[in-house]
């Protein structure tokens, strides 16, 4: 039988999930719901299989299950009018959600005993090249902590934590992770057309030395700190530009950001 999945919410993740989730072997009977039309229609003309709603207590009517794609600060005010329909439905519900717990997920849904998994996904989803943090309450079966994992890694690579907290520390390295690597990209561009190269030129070496970067790193044993050290010569050119950034205090400016953002996703629960 093809599991039934209704997404609340038409934003990018759900977009990027229905794509990954389209792309697979796997036979899915998937449902979106929105309150914006042209969202829907959006969906639809990608994906004409998938069945759009504008209720989502019609949506959810039959799913096995429920992904609540929608901003922390509107989680319960979906949540609420869900209630009776999620008491018979029993489905598993999968957040997306940045710092909602799932104690907060189920009482907001007056269901307790809710199977729920939190995830963290992040932007390079949107090109089935993502990284999810996932975490199982403890009314999750073996089946549904299947199903769950089958739809992240639709858009990419998953890990599975054995506390919810650690979501906090997830969504400050990979949830918020893109953004930085867009600034780090985004400077070092400037600084090569200041440099005199062409805005394409300067687009194409940063973005393919990250790309190639990070493939190294993907493909090798090493960790990053040894990999630095074979590209920096004693005196070299690496080097000077190293010990600037060092210099500028760069390592420490990194690990005060990522709290901040763990700081914040712990905020976000109590909102």
């Amino acid at each position: 039988m093809n599991t039934s999945i209704t997404f609340i919410g038409a934003g990018n993740m759900s977009r990027s999930l229905i794509a990954g989730l389209s792309k697979g072997n796997t036979s899915y009977d998937i449902r979106i719901s929105d309150p914006d039309p042209d969202q829907l229609k959006g969906i639809q003309e990608h994906w004409p299989t998938v069945s759009a709603f504008a209720d989502n207590i019609e949506a959810i009517k039959g799913a096995d299950v429920v992904v609540l794609a929608v901003k922390p600060q509107l989680m319960q005010l979906v949540c609420d009018p869900l209630k009776e329909a999620i008491m018979i439905e029993n489905p598993l519900i999968i957040s997306i959600a940045a710092g909602i717990t799932s104690s907060n997920i189920g009482l907001w849904l007056k269901s307790p005993e809710a199977a729920i998994v939190r995830c963290m996904p992040n932007t390079p989803a949107l090109v089935q090249s993502g990284m999810t943090g996932l975490f199982a309450n403890s009314f999750v079966s073996e089946e549904q902590t299947n199903i769950a994992d089958s739809i992240l890694t639709a858009v990419g690579s998953t890990l599975w934590l054995s506390s919810e907290e650690s979501l906090d520390a997830v969504t400050a390295v990979s949830g918020s992770g893109p953004a930085y690597y867009f600034l780090v990209m985004e400077s070092m561009q400037k600084a090569a057309q200041e440099l005199g190269l062409s805005a394409e030129d300067a687009r194409l070496l940063v973005l393919q030395t990250a790309s190639g970067a990070a493939k190294l790193a993907l493909e090798s044993n090493d960790g990053a700190a040894l990999l630095r050290q074979r590209v920096t010569s004693k005196g070299g050119t690496t080097e000077a530009a190293l010990n600037k950034l060092v210099a500028g205090g760069l390592p420490a400016l990194f690990e005060e950001a990522m709290v901040a953002a763990a700081i914040r996703s712990k905020e976000l629960s109590q909102l």
